[in-house]
């Protein structure tokens, strides 16, 4: 590669590599995405990341930066060879102020270590990709993560109050505040939430944090019909209540959880896992009491609502277990990501399964249904051409249902690889020239993430 001497200078000989053995892990995420990088990188210092970025700018070499590789749509896969930049060993908790409501940490922060030391000081950081014991939270800023309880606390997005961002040519941003409120200039750390690191490279954040809720009830009912699951969520989601959790399994996610665990599940079109909390027993019981008055009236077969917790952790088993189950069931998957408005969401599951019978594959949908964002696993042989034909045309199908019902690509998984020849399907063309401006304004050598999000 290209100046290697340069990069060994900059981070030590122990934090960089060029060997084979050691660039295959950096070749994949979670996807079905694939190719090797020329170097891997390890910095530990914002100065580092400066001196990586500006000998990249230089000699116009690609970089991706990478927190945990738990992308599900290729976001850090370096499809154009280069440089990935590592940013896991910079990881330390900078300062948790409880009095001000914030933490201060550095990009390769580990989203479930955070939280226990927040836990320490009875607050919490709400959002949780199924990923947190792994996933960073310069990664859940990248892809603007959310989690099963973006129904009631939303995405990384909310929690955001500023950024420490390296640019393409090396210059160090500080965006955002320290505080709750604030209205100065333009909200530049939008623009890189989200952004897969396509913009910039994220070094540190501010988050703003929660009290943590002391009580949480959890219950499940069992539906006939995916229409009558669709309306409860719907109808509870409009009802006055937000429970912190609202998530549904289709039937062949049952079937999968079923056949692959020891876990007991009666026969049924779909299943509701549902969850309030709050800080007295009494104020989660009343909306408990809300969410399942709403379940009843849409003819469940079954509700359950657990005794203690030894039982909640049981109900939570067959959610649990959905992703390794079906990813156990089939040679290959491709695990999408599509959302709606919440008053589709029965148009959704039942357009999922016409376009799984017009096409032949299975797809098993699970999710996040309390804000509208499903997770429909194809299975397919990537061995099988006619497989992967077929796949590729169910995929384009979801798509297309998703935005013919208001709704967007992705909600939370980012476009990455896996979702860029689809863009325009979302973004008209006035919208798309203007991503790709900004994109070239700031990268104008186009080596931050190169290759996603069609805006090269």
């Amino acid at each position: 590669m290209q100046e290697k001497q340069k990069l060994i200078e900059i981070v030590g000989q122990e934090h960089f590599t060029d060997q084979i053995e050691e660039l295959v892990p950096y070749s994949y995420d979670a996807s079905m995405n694939v190719h090797r990088p020329d170097g891997v990188v390890w910095p530990e210092t914002t100065e580092q990341v400066v001196e990586i970025v500006r000998f990249a700018n230089e000699y116009k070499v690609p970089i991706v930066p990478r927190g945990a590789g738990t992308s599900l749509s290729g976001g850090v896969i370096p499809i154009k060879g280069g440089i990935v930049m590592d940013l896991s060993r910079m990881n330390r908790i900078l300062e948790i102020s409880i009095e001000n409501r914030y933490a201060h940490v550095q990009a390769g922060v580990v989203c479930d270590d955070l939280n226990r030391e927040l836990a320490k000081h009875g607050f919490v950081f709400p959002p949780d990709p199924a990923s947190s014991s792994v996933s960073t939270i310069g990664g859940n800023v990248a892809t603007n993560a959310g989690g099963i309880k973006g129904a009631k606390y939303g995405t990384t997005r909310d929690y955001v109050l500023g950024l420490q961002v390296v640019l393409p040519t090396g210059a160090i941003m500080h965006t955002g505040s320290y505080t709750m409120k604030c209205v100065s200039g333009y909200d530049l750390a939008k623009l890189f939430i989200g952004a897969e690191g396509t913009l910039g490279v994220i070094t540190e954040v501010t988050l703003k944090i929660n009290p943590l809720p002391r009580h949480a009830m959890t219950a499940v009912a069992t539906f006939a019909k995916l229409e009558d699951a669709g309306k409860a969520i719907f109808q509870t989601m409009t009802s006055g209540v937000l429970p912190s959790v609202m998530e549904i399994l289709d039937k062949v996610t049952l079937k999968s959880v079923k056949e692959n665990t020891d876990i007991d599940l009666p026969d049924a079109e779909a299943m509701i896992l549902t969850e309030t909390d709050g800080f007295t027993w009494e104020e989660v019981e009343a909306q408990m009491e809300v969410v399942l008055r709403v379940f009843k009236e849409n003819n469940p077969i079954t509700i359950k609502t657990a005794k203690d917790e030894k039982d909640r952790l049981n109900l939570w088993k067959a959610r649990k277990s959905s992703y390794a189950t079906l990813a156990r069931a089939s040679n290959s998957f491709v695990l999408d990501d599509v959302t709606v408005p919440i008053s589709k969401i029965p148009n959704l599951l039942v357009g999922i399964q016409e376009i799984a019978q017009r096409h032949g594959l299975v797809v098993a949908t699970y999710g996040h249904a309390g804000d509208g964002n499903l997770h429909p696993q194809i299975l397919y042989d990537e061995y099988h051409p006619e497989q992967v034909e077929k796949m590729e045309k169910v995929e384009e199908d979801l798509f297309k249902l998703a935005i013919s019902l208001n709704g967007t690509l992705t909600g939370e998984h980012g476009i990455g690889l896996s979702k860029a020849n689809y863009m325009t399907l979302e973004h008209d063309p006035v919208e798309m020239a203007l991503m790709k401006q900004i994109k070239r304004t700031l990268d104008p050598n186009n080596i931050m993430n190169p290759g996603k999000r069609a805006l090269d």
